[in-house]
Parts: C-alpha cells; structure tokens; sequence
C-alpha cells in the first residue's frame, strides 16, 4: 500500500486485507442470533517484543456502496466520568515541549498526562497472522474495560484471539504490563453485519499482579449521545508508514458529521493503520490529559487523504459498553 493511500486510511492492514475490508459478513442463518461477545484464549508468553514490533497494523478503507446506514443516533447524553489510577491518573509530567494548539493533523503527543497512561496498543492474532490496533482504558463498573474499533475485535466474520492490551506501549517494552483479555465484545450491529456505522468493540481484561486495569494506568470518562461538530483530540499508536507504532500520535482540531456514507464523526487526521481503536475525546485538557471519549479511530476515505473517521457513540455503543463493564 502507497504512502498515499496508506494516510487515507485508518483500520486494518494492507494488501487483501484492504480488498474485503467493509464487505459486509453474511448474517447468520442459524436460529440463535449472532455472538456480540467471544470468550478469550491466550497461549503463555506468545507477545514477546520481537512478535509486537512484527506486528501488521490493522486498515481499513471505505468505497461508494459499501456502508450500510445505520439506526438512529437519537437519545438522551449519558455521561461516564473518569477514574483515577490508584498511582496517579495524570501519569507523569513531560518536560518536552507541550502539543500544538488547533489544528494539529498528526503530530507525536509530548504533553504528558492521564492519555499517556490510558492509552496503549492492542495486539491480537487474526488468520493466521498477528496484528495491532490502539485502545483506550475506560471508568467501567469492573474497573477492567479497554474500549477500541469493532474490527480490532472482530473482523470478516471471525472473533481475534491471544488479544492483549499494552497501555503506555514503548517501542517492545510493556511499562505497565500486557494485560490479556478474559472476553471481548462488538456493538450488536458490528457483530452480525460489520456496519462501519457501529464500529465499537471493547475488552475486559484479567487482573495483573493483583491489581485492576483502572487502579493502575486510570480510565478516561466517555459521554454517550454527545452530538457533533465539536473541537476533538485523536490519539493512536499508528503502524503504517511513516509511522513505525511506538509512538502515541495525535490530532486535533474541529470535527464534522460525514457527509459520505456513514453517520461518523470526521476529523482532519493522517494517522495510518494501526491506530483504529485510538479514543476520541470532547473537552480534552492537555494539561492534565484528560477529557470525555465520544468516539474512537474507524477508518478513512481512499478519495479523502488526511481524514480521519470515528463512529458515532450512540444507544449502540452504551448498550455494548453497558454488557462489557458488568461482565
């Protein structure tokens, strides 16, 4: 995949990946309706640092006629605040320079923060292959939900395996562990149909050493039925060239509503693959690194380079959160 190309896009890898990515996989005919969740299984010790850095960044495109629309994003704004780490939830200062002010189309993060810490890479296998995506901790009832992009759970009908979370990801190293997922979990509508609209997933993942996901990195608060066109923070570990994944990216600036296809948020962005999953935030406070998650990295238009695409949290995506935190 070109470096043009690459810059448009923002989910699954490259090459075959990139030519089925939003075909829509064939709805069950079975009488039991379609999983929105998958059990986990890992094999001991499998993401060593060599296997993280091989790792092929997840990518997707869009194409005239091939997202379906999706229900309505009408309801009432529900609000869920964050949680602090039991060490600190502004993580630690950064003595670099701070981010730039709007607008910022993709630039490495130096300010420091909460995001610093919440924030990570999400490593899985997938046909056969192992690939990465990006991941955000969030406040949860369990204290152990990671919220990313549906296909960064599930992807051309078949559910990801050996999924991990590496909050704080730095280049191999894990600083604050690889935490393995018990279970994952898609929107309903990603799950039977892979609606680009609905393209949530979440993880809860297994205690570490004793400690919840939220008592040590932290968890950002998400807002539900926020609304659009608001000023943005998007923040990922992108992959693809020119990007290598062991940086945390960001961008910012003023959203949109997708006049296209999709009823997805739209920010100026060049992120490449392996930043899908990467929150979303409203509100977002550099100094502290903090700020209210309304969405997360979908995916781009290869007719509209540098722009960045996230679902719209909606009743579809509290009703998939709400599923994951009590789990």
């Amino acid at each position: 995949m070109n470096r043009h190309r690459t810059a448009a896009s923002v989910l699954l890898a490259a090459g075959t990946l990139l030519a089925g990515a939003l075909t829509a996989a064939t709805p069950s005919v079975a009488a039991e309706p379609t999983p929105t969740s998958f059990r986990q299984q890992h094999s001991q010790g499998f993401w060593t640092a060599e296997r993280m850095r091989q790792a092929v960044p997840l990518d997707v495109t869009a194409v005239p006629g091939s997202v379906r629309s999706a229900p309505s994003a009408a309801g009432r704004p529900t609000l869920v605040a964050p949680t602090a780490a039991s060490t600190s939830s502004a993580g630690t200062a950064s003595t670099s320079a701070s981010p730039t002010a709007f607008p910022q189309a993709g630039g490495a993060w130096t300010g420091g923060g909460a995001i610093v810490k919440t924030s990570g890479r999400v490593f899985f296998t997938m046909g056969g292959r192992t690939a990465s995506c990006s991941g955000d901790s969030v406040t949860s009832a369990n204290g152990s939900t990671v919220i990313t992009a549906g296909h960064c759970v599930k992807y051309q009908g078949a559910w990801h395996t050996n999924w991990v979370f590496v909050p704080a990801y730095d280049n191999g190293n894990a600083p604050y562990g690889q935490w393995s997922a018990t279970k994952t979990f898609a929107t309903d509508q990603w799950a039977a149909s892979e609606d680009m609209n609905m393209d949530v997933g979440l993880a809860v993942v297994a205690p570490l050493n004793g400690q919840k996901l939220s008592q040590v990195v932290g968890a950002q608060g998400l807002l539900f039925n926020g609304g659009y066109n608001k000023r943005m923070y998007s923040f990922g570990f992108p992959a693809a060239a020119p990007y290598d994944g062991s940086k945390l990216v960001y961008c910012s600036g003023n959203s949109n509503k997708d006049f296209l296809l999709t009823k997805d948020h739209g920010l100026g962005c060049n992120m490449t693959g392996g930043s899908s999953g990467g929150p979303w935030f409203q509100d977002f406070n550099e100094a502290t690194g903090l700020g209210t998650q309304v969405s997360v990295n979908s995916f781009g238009y290869v007719f509209l380079p540098n722009r960045m695409y996230g679902p719209y949290f909606g009743n579809e995506a509290k009703a998939a959160y709400d599923k994951a935190q009590t789990s």
